[in-house]
């Protein structure tokens, strides 16, 4: 019973703060972490279920995959980053440089969590929180609404950011949209590319783990559970956790829950 109560809390974890400006995958690893699980497991079992929430954003942004992949056919290279198919242009190469960068920073995890274990592992995840709350409020405070259209330097920048963000603690939402922020796009247009472009790294992050080494030490039918969770919550939460992102200074939270971390692996260090 206590390993399907603690799949149902990461999969709600998951779900709930897949789209807002904090960790999910290093909140999950914080649960995990504070749970007595190994810190190897807990980045692993962080990053399979992003998968979950990458079902549930093909399902709400359906109708914009469609258009986007509708635009295929009126690709040209000479005009990628023109018009109509400014969009398809930018997920195709943002996703491509975050494989890239994804991969890489996925082995980096591998040396991070064999080197830290305990409050170590949960500081590192606080510093990092806290490095992204610095970035969002960065962006925030310099933020202007005239670009239209991705560019290429778009697409290499957030793509790079997103790959990064296979580190727990380092928000993919937060920093990704950061980015599209300081880089001249508004609210509204930085979420959505954001969150669409979270689509193929979702489901890429949940296939390379289960490839890599499986999923030690959790079992099956608590990890479908989990990932079953993840998707229904985050389906359910995805509209009002994007205007409430509008509204609240989500960077205050990063700081807070990132100083916390900071502090409690520490005293557990310690």
């Amino acid at each position: 019973m206590g390993e399907w109560l603690v799949a149902v809390a990461v999969g709600l974890v998951q779900g709930l703060l897949e789209w807002v400006p904090v960790s999910s995958e290093g909140a999950v690893a914080l649960v995990l972490t504070a749970l007595e699980a190994d810190p190897d497991v807990a980045a692993q079992f962080g990053l399979f279920l992003h998968a979950g929430t990458g079902i549930a954003a093909t399902v709400y942004y359906r109708d914009v995959l469609a258009d986007v992949l509708a635009d295929l056919p009126e690709w040209r290279p000479g005009a990628a980053f023109e018009g109509e198919t400014a969009d398809l242009s930018f997920f195709g190469v943002a996703t491509a440089v975050s494989v890239v960068v994804g991969f890489a920073g996925y082995l980096a995890l591998a040396e991070l969590v064999s080197a830290v274990t305990g409050g170590a592992f949960v500081a590192v995840i606080g510093g990092l929180l806290i490095a992204t709350g610095i970035l969002m409020r960065t962006a925030e405070s310099r933020a202007r609404e005239f670009r239209n259209t991705p560019s290429l330097v778009d697409a290499v920048l957030v793509g790079a950011l997103q790959g990064v963000a296979v580190l727990p603690g380092v928000s993919r939402s937060g920093t990704t949209v950061s980015a599209l922020l300081l880089r001249g796009h508004d609210g509204p247009a930085s979420l959505q590319l954001s969150f669409v472009l979270s689509i193929p790294a979702a489901f890429g992050a949940g296939v390379l783990v289960v490839l890599d080494d499986g999923l030690p030490a959790i079992d099956p039918a608590g990890a479908a559970l989990a990932l079953a969770i993840s998707a229904v919550v985050g389906y359910l939460t995805v509209d009002a956790l994007t205007r409430l992102v509008e509204r609240v200074a989500f960077w205050k939270v990063c700081l807070g829950f990132g100083t916390l971390a900071v502090v409690g692996g520490g005293l557990l260090v310690v």
